[in-house]
């Protein structure tokens, strides 16, 4: 008699997604959303319309190698203000993340931002939450052809001109536009249309949640920066257990102030419950204080069954008063005074920098020779770069050993953001300066400010 077959026992790495409905939430902190969300998009659609000085505002023109923002040019040897900016971006994070949680996810992030959009779209096309659900479960018909048609078509334009809007910061905005209407663009600005057009269409219309669940790091590593006393969205047990439907009228029962309704959940962008109690997958929209809200208001309770607060407020029943004492606490003064101080130094040296770079380099093929008359020459080349926007008129001199200065013209033009290459001989007296090498500094002056100014060293050859 054979022996039976083992059981095999199947192991899904992978969990299938189960679709999500969130319900429209109506409150004080859906509005906030709703004011970022014009905000961050009016800012980002219109600042590359904007001009200045006869040029786009804002415009990273990577083949000229030069950033334009507003009165600012940056040019690749300014790469220590992205630096900057990177670390002031890092600190206002962490910062806000210290004091209250997932703010930037759930009110300011792109992926967060378009998602409201897109379900604020699907939602005028397909109905409610209920309507949806059912139109998902229906046969293919006509009308649901006509619906999911009529969004896609449209999350479509959108995600179009979102890509149109991102290459429109690095290529001028008013050339593009003239490039699409005569399908004369290039490879790369049809690609990064299409690409960036194709993300924001299936991160924001089809992935949603999965992107702040599964891909954004964010998620992953925010613990570490809560605490105890970090502000959160969180669902008070004390009053809300034991859950139970009551009516309106119904006096007082041994149950808690939670009806047990799942407003909460469905309202939920990433489809969690907030009363099992705060998950990495909870982006701080705050959807769900809004709802429960509005049901404490129909069942004639207070307001705030889930509410901001944070751990040791729950735990120790603080007022709001000692939370807020509270928030200022030795890692936020941290963050405070590392951000005011580089914030301070960004924007110190953007204001007080010069418009003018000058860098020297030496001809290398001659390292000294001797010309007419006895005198010692040296060759360099300046690269003299105009950051302003309009052009200046430079003086160059040279100092450092006696008798030293130049053989070439000592005068240069230099258009608005234009640089140019300007071979410098220079030469010394016979018997001055040391033999070997001798300091020296180029001088490089504008004629009609005399505030632009820079000094630069080098070193002439005297030959043995």
């Amino acid at each position: 008699m054979s022996e039976p077959a083992p059981k095999v026992s199947v192991i899904r790495m992978y969990q299938a997604r189960e679709e999500i409905y969130p319900r429209e939430a109506k409150g004080w902190y859906a509005n906030w959303r709703w004011v970022c969300v014009w905000l961050t998009q009016l800012v980002f659609y219109g600042v590359p319309w904007l001009s200045w000085n006869g040029r786009q505002a804002v415009l990273f023109d990577l083949g000229a190698r030069k950033f334009y923002i507003f009165g600012v040019v940056l040019w690749p040897q300014d790469f220590i203000y992205l630096a900057l900016l990177l670390i002031i971006c890092a600190y206002s994070l962490f910062l806000f993340t210290a004091i209250a949680g997932r703010l930037w996810c759930g009110y300011a992030c792109p992926q967060t931002v378009y998602t409201e959009i897109f379900m604020w779209i699907e939602r005028k096309i397909e109905g409610t939450r209920s309507a949806r659900m059912r139109l998902d479960k229906q046969p293919m018909s006509a009308s649901k052809f006509a619906k999911k048609s009529a969004k896609h078509l449209i999350w479509g334009a959108v995600a179009l001109w979102t890509g149109f809007t991102f290459v429109g910061y690095f290529t001028p905005i008013h050339v593009l536009s003239e490039k699409v209407m005569t399908l004369g663009m290039g490879p790369w600005e049809w690609f990064w249309i299409l690409f960036y057009g194709f993300a924001t269409y299936g991160n924001a219309g089809w992935m949603r949640e999965q992107v702040c669940k599964y891909m954004c790091p964010y998620a992953r590593f925010q613990s570490s920066m809560f605490d105890k006393d970090t502000l959160i969205i969180t669902y008070d047990k004390e009053r809300g257990e034991p859950r139970g439907a009551r009516s309106k009228t119904a006096g007082k029962s041994s149950l808690g102030d939670c009806i047990d309704c799942s407003m909460c959940v469905q309202v939920c962008p990433t489809g969690i419950d907030i009363r099992n109690g705060l998950q990495y997958d909870c982006i701080g929209c705050a959807a769900c204080i809004d709802a429960c809200n509005s049901v404490m208001d129909k069942v004639n309770a207070p307001r705030g069954l889930i509410r901001y607060s944070t751990d040791n407020a729950m735990r120790n029943h603080f007022t709001p008063k000692q939370i807020r004492q509270r928030a200022m606490r030795p890692r936020v003064l941290i963050y405070t005074g590392i951000l005011l101080l580089v914030v301070a130094g960004f924007f110190g040296s953007l204001l007080t920098r010069t418009p003018l770079k000058v860098d020297v380099i030496r001809d290398r093929g001659a390292m000294g020779r001797e010309v007419e008359d006895g005198m010692i020459e040296n060759v360099y080349r300046l690269q003299i770069m105009n950051t302003d926007e309009r052009p200046h008129r430079y003086k160059i001199s040279v100092s450092g050993i006696e008798s030293i200065a130049l053989a070439t013209p000592s005068e240069v033009e230099l258009p608005a953001t234009g640089s140019r290459a300007v071979p410098v001989r220079v030469r010394v007296a016979h018997g001055k300066g040391n033999t070997g090498s001798n300091k020296i500094a180029f001088e490089v002056e504008a004629l009609d400010d005399e505030s632009v100014e820079v000094k630069e060293k080098a070193v002439f050859i005297v030959p043995r």
